[in-house]
């Protein structure tokens, strides 16, 4: 597992949580944000896999 993998998933449960809390409170602006960094995060995951991926076929 490489540091974009980690940073992916953690930015992704991050996005979650803001989202939940953003649906919590009534904050269309929090889930929004929320919404976007999970998919931030689920990008900078692929990257890592790809990396990983890349890194075995060497």
């Amino acid at each position: 597992m490489n540091k974009d993998q980690v940073k992916g998933k953690a930015k992704e449960v991050g996005g979650k949580v803001q989202q939940k809390v953003g649906e919590a409170v009534g904050s269309r602006q929090q889930q929004s944000e929320g919404l976007s960094n999970q998919a931030e995060g689920k990008v900078q995951k692929k990257v890592g896999d790809m990396k990983e991926i890349a890194k075995g076929n060497r």
